[in-house]
Parts: structure tokens; sequence; C-alpha cells
């Protein structure tokens, strides 16, 4: 039988961000890819016509496996759950972005986190990747009316709920540059400036990390709350904080000399901050060494 490596790993970007895309989590992504590896290494891949369309419809598989009991831990999770954030743009291979879509920042993701199982594996292999009805169909065991009908409700309900995102990258980026400096000084005014009137802070720190147990809304709260926040993060050995690509989007990372800090992803619309994630869950930033 031929080496199963080349052709797994020609598609091993595509597969990482299908898993990501339906846990939300860099970890469990990367076990699902794995697990997936270990099945096609041990399938009778002679009878395998399209390895890319049998790789996706395993992996996804292999995260609706996961996604109920990611789902059951987050019902006794401490505080607000947001995804785990993913480094993107670093300078390396374009395929390593271009191959998690569009659709991959926090804010998105989180909304995704609303959709039924179903739902979310068509809206992810459909919407964000384009895959065949009649592929979707195969993996899921519907039929492909029921599939268009599946895809039909999630796409309204994502509409519905999902961020206005600033279309201008230069936009975004601008913005975040104006709340990392304000960040940096303290300065609560120029927060203010940053932030629109109903902005809210959702904090992330799964009962290993302070954070707010609760949304925060109000630019007002909002920016004494994260002046605070780095004030206490200042005494931190070796901190240092700039800007990166977060999840295909301008935001804000930080580290200390033990590693990664705090991962922060705004949603930034009208030249104003409507959403600030922030995780500071330190098992949940591996994705920031990925």
């Amino acid at each position: 039988m031929s080496d199963p490596l080349p052709a797994f790993d020609a598609h091993r970007r595509l597969l990482f961000a299908v898993a990501y895309q339906m846990l939300g989590s860099v970890a469990d992504a990367e076990d699902v890819v794995q697990d997936a590896w270990l099945r096609w290494s041990a399938a009778d891949r002679g009878d395998v016509a399209d390895p890319r369309a049998y790789l996706v419809q395993v992996t996804t598989r292999l995260a609706l496996d996961r996604l109920g009991s990611a789902r059951a831990r987050r019902e006794t999770y401490v505080g607000p759950w947001l995804p785990e954030p993913l480094l993107t743009g670093r300078g390396g291979d374009p395929a390593d972005d271009a191959v998690l879509g569009d659709e991959v920042s926090l804010a998105l993701l989180v909304v995704l986190e609303s959709l039924s199982p179903a739902e979310r594996a068509v809206f992810v292999l459909r919407e964000v990747f384009g895959v065949p009805a009649a592929e979707v169909a195969a993996t899921l065991g519907r039929s492909e009316a029921a599939v268009r009908q599946i895809g039909h409700r999630a796409r309204e309900h994502v509409a519905a709920r999902r961020p206005r995102f600033d279309a201008d990258p230069r936009a975004h980026r601008e913005v975040t540059e104006r709340f990392l400096a304000a960040c940096l000084g303290g300065d609560v005014d120029a927060l203010l400036a940053a932030l629109a009137p109903g902005a809210v802070l959702v904090t992330d720190g799964g009962g290993r990390a302070r954070a707010a147990l609760r949304p925060i809304t109000g630019a007002d709260k909002v920016a004494r709350f994260l002046a605070a926040v780095v004030r206490e993060g200042a005494s931190l050995p070796g901190l240092r904080m700039g800007l990166a690509e977060v999840n295909g989007r301008p935001g804000v990372v930080a580290e200390t000399d033990a590693g990664p800090y705090v991962a922060v992803s705004l949603v930034v619309t009208g030249g104003l901050v409507e959403q600030v994630l922030v995780v500071l869950n330190p098992e949940k930033l591996a994705g920031l060494r990925r």
C-alpha cells in the first residue's frame, strides 16, 4: 500500500481549519486532526476516489463526536466561554491563513456556538469551505434537501447575530492601534474615545485567571475595567503587549516571561470598538504559540 503521509499532509491545513471552526478550540482541533490521520493511515485507501472529500468527512464526524462532550464541559465553565484565539498573519506560508477562510473571527465563532451541531457543520462546510451539498449530506447522513434546509436556518441565524465589522482592514488596524495605545497608557479618556457608547467587554478566565464573571456593558465601565487590568498586569515579570493579527483581524496580544498572558480581539464598527473579547485562561492560549 502507498505511503499515506503525502496525501494527508496535502490537506492537513484544511482539516485543522474545519475542526477548529467546528470546535472553537485549537487543542481539540489538533486532536481531531491526529485522530483523522490514524483513521486515514489504517484505511483501505485504494477504494478512496477523492482523498480530500474523504478526509473532510472523517474530520467533520470526529469533530461532531467531540462537540457534544465539549458543550457539556462548558455548562460547568466558570464565567463566559470564548473560543481559543489563533495567531494568523505571522509571515509564514500564506496558505496557513488563507485556508482558514474569512469566517474565523472570534466574534463569529461565538455566534456559531449558538447553532445546533448539525447547523454548525453545514454552515462551516457549505458557507466557509464551499463543500458540495451532496458531500455534506453524505457526511451527516442526511438528504441533500435536509442539508439545504439546515443550511438556510443556519445562515439566517448567523446573519441575525453576526457582528458587523468595518470592511476596511486599515481602519480596523488604526482603531486597534489607538485602543492599544490607550491601554498601555492607562488613559481612560483615550479608551472612551475609542469605544462605542454601548461597548461590551467579555473576559474568559475559566476560573484560572482573574476575569469578570459576566459581560461588562457601557463605554465608561469597560474603559475603567481595562485600565485597572493593565495596571495590575504591569507588575508581571517581562510583560510585553503589542499589536498582532488574532483570528484574521488586528488584535492585541500580551506575554510575560512565563509565556502568553492574554489575547484581545475587537469588533470595530463605524470606527469605534463595539466588542472587546479578552481571553485570559492560560489553557486557551496555546494557539498563540502555534
